[in-house]
């Protein structure tokens, strides 16, 4: 993939988000397959972007609807506007949707984009790339966890940093807004939302957390994401500096997002590895489908509750966050954080005490092999335990999380990255226990993504890339050893594209091939969608467990 054509520009800003329903509202588990008239190559339209991903459900409920912001983004100037929160449906909810209409038409790269409120990051995504004669897509998230900063007044800010100018016309136009559904008329139990949603305060000693003292569960969110238009949207396929590749990094591809508190390690993570609507160095994969997480960049989720006893004091406290892999004060990554409190009732002061701290050794090596394919091995590694307890109003309780990550990969090119190929695995794993008045309780979660592909630049200026991408997870919660709750999850998608570099837009000839099933099956039931296109046009919508 040579440097001048795989970078899908992804200039700007940050951000965060839900599931993408292609211009409408997108359906759940219907089996529909029709035939359609399928072009020959890509023409100036195409479908609307969407995903096979579940649409958030709603409850049954009393709702009221705001609207949060309107822009249309040309540059990289924020919106700024003021929330207030909804009259008419109470001020607690069995569920709050925020849902994102855009539309943008010409010829634009993919964007990232961010959405606060009162300082907290409720939204981040990126942006499909359009068609000369436009596209529209929605974008829907639960945020119910954000109930405490939807309570009272904030600030509004949002930002989708674009370039418009002779020859990037495409001005993405997005219209934000807030579904709530008041509780008081709403059926079954509310959400275990936390009851406070903090941000990180600014100051010259870095930046600092100060919790309530009476906190009894701690949860850091970060929106962790390589980008800004270097090589760190493809940290994946960075070599180190002996290799003769167009993207380098000191110690070649593995990364990893570490969060630390007073300057000790307490949470380690695997980044999931995105693939922007430009990505290698092919957008006609991701016209329609994009990959995984693309319109959905989740948070990482760091249980700190080992931690809440130290935290309890009522005294600020320095929390870092840094990606392993990146030099310290190098661009490239953006990681805004949220911090999440659920607080003990029954008592002002919650005491405690961190008693656990077992930091593995980490591992990272890449070799590389020079030759008429050059190849790189790399191996990473790294475990993490740490254990506290909490004296609560309802007794001592002891949480312990254990983490454990690992990354392989091969990657093979030839000079001039004519062919340059990448075969990834990475694997987190968690586990979290808390055990204290009655039975142990304990969440598992087995994480997996997968990168396998190919681009080929041939002797006639076609490329072609030929991908599949996977997002699979693994959980179950077990209570005195019996499981209580279990769901497994896996999001795959494929593609296979080949268009004419370095010529016009309608002499590239383009065709492809690209398709998604998304299967999440559980103790609360399945969800099983597959979606197809040929060309642009959706050839296949089906669904059904």
């Amino acid at each position: 993939m040579r440097s001048r054509i795989i970078m899908s520009m992804l200039t700007g800003a940050v951000l965060l988000l839900g599931t993408v329903l292609g211009g409408g509202t997108a359906r759940a588990a219907a089996s529909t397959s029709a035939a359609v008239e399928v072009p020959a190559e890509f023409g100036t339209d195409w479908h609307d972007p969407l995903t096979a991903a579940p649409p958030v459900t709603r409850p049954d409920a009393k709702s009221c609807r705001i609207t949060l912001a309107e822009a249309q983004f040309r540059d990289f100037t924020p919106y700024r506007g003021t929330y207030t929160p909804p009259g008419g449906c109470g001020d607690r909810w069995s569920k709050v949707v925020l849902r994102l209409d855009g539309k943008v038409k010409g010829r634009q790269f993919d964007r990232l984009g961010y959405l606060h409120i009162g300082g907290v990051e409720v939204l981040r995504t990126s942006t499909p790339e359009p068609s000369p004669d436009g596209i529209e897509w929605s974008v829907e998230k639960d945020v119910t966890r954000y109930s405490d900063t939807f309570r009272s007044a904030q600030d509004v800010e949002m930002l989708i940093g674009n370039v418009v100018d002779d020859t990037y016309t495409g001005v993405i136009d997005v219209k934000a807004t807030l579904t709530f559904y008041d509780l008081a008329f709403s059926k079954g139990k509310p959400a275990a939302v936390p009851d406070r949603v903090l941000t990180l305060a600014e100051g010259p000693g870095g930046a600092t957390l100060t919790t309530p003292r009476n906190s009894e569960r701690v949860v850091a969110e970060v929106y962790a994401t390589g980008s800004g238009g270097g090589c760190e949207e493809y940290w994946y396929l960075t070599v180190p500096a002996a290799a003769p590749y167009s993207c380098h990094a000191d110690d070649g591809p593995y990364r990893e997002v570490q969060v630390k508190v007073d300057g000790q390690l307490a949470g380690i993570a695997t980044p999931f590895p995105t693939v922007w609507t430009g990505g290698w160095s092919n957008p006609f994969l991701w016209y329609v489908l994009p990959g995984p997480r693309a319109f959905d960049i989740k948070p990482i989720e760091y249980d700190l509750t080992p931690f809440a006893g130290v935290l309890n004091d009522g005294r600020p406290h320095r929390v870092e966050v840094s990606v392993v892999g990146v030099p310290e004060g190098q661009s490239g990554w953006s990681t805004p954080v949220n911090v999440l409190v659920w607080q003990d009732p029954g008592k002002a002061v919650v005491g405690g005490k961190l008693v656990t701290h077992d930091a593995g050794e980490l591992t990272d090596s890449s070799v590389y092999t020079p030759g008429t394919e050059h190849r790189l091995d790399t191996e990473g590694r790294h475990r993490l335990t740490v254990a506290g307890y909490l004296d609560t109003s309802h007794g001592r309780v002891r949480t312990t999380v254990t983490r454990t990550l690992a990354n392989t990969s091969v990657h093979r090119w030839t000079d001039g990255e004519n062919v340059d190929g990448l075969d990834a695995t990475w694997t987190d794993d968690e586990s979290v226990t808390v055990d204290g008045r009655g039975p142990a309780r304990a969440t598992r979660t087995h994480r997996t993504y997968t990168m396998n592909g190919t681009t080929t630049l041939g002797g006639d200026d076609r490329l072609r890339t030929v991908l599949t991408l996977g997002d699979r997870a693994d959980a179950m919660t077990t209570r005195n050893g019996r499981r209580t709750w279990w769901s497994r999850l896996d999001d795959t998608y494929t593609g296979d594209a080949t268009f004419t570099v370095n010529v016009p837009r309608e002499q590239r000839h383009a065709v492809a091939r690209t398709s998604e099933r998304y299967r999440l099956y559980g103790s609360e039931g399945c969800y099983d969608r597959r979606l197809t296109t040929l060309q642009g046009v959706l050839t296949e919508d089906r669904g059904g467990c």
